[in-house]
């Protein structure tokens, strides 16, 4: 049990801004060049297996759709996050338990 001003290693969260457009532009990027990366090895399997002649269009069937894709998820916008917030909440009780120093008097 915490007493009070204890609270355990979760950061506070302050705001409920969105990530920053050059970190989601950042996260974008390189889910686009992990996907049209992903073609190349197709592209080079289709290659060593072209006298397995349907080994080798299904290497290139899988290759086709890559761009398409990564073009639609590299300008998707990233879903917001619905994660439990750790919110800092002082209670008033905390605030008026304390002995207060008066200045001015």
């Amino acid at each position: 049990m915490k007493g009070a001003g204890q609270r355990d290693g979760t950061p506070v969260l302050i705001t409920e801004a969105a990530p920053s457009f050059d970190d989601q532009h950042a996260a974008r990027r390189r889910k686009y060049a992990i996907m049209m990366a992903l073609r190349i090895p197709c592209l080079i399997l289709a290659g060593v297996f072209y006298q397995t002649w349907w080994l080798a269009v299904l290497f290139v069937l899988l290759s086709v759709p890559l761009p398409w894709m990564a073009v639609l998820i590299a300008n998707d916008r990233p879903p917001r996050r619905s994660e439990k917030v750790n919110r800092f909440r002082l209670r008033a009780r905390e605030l008026e338990a304390r002995e207060h120093h008066v200045i001015g008097e």
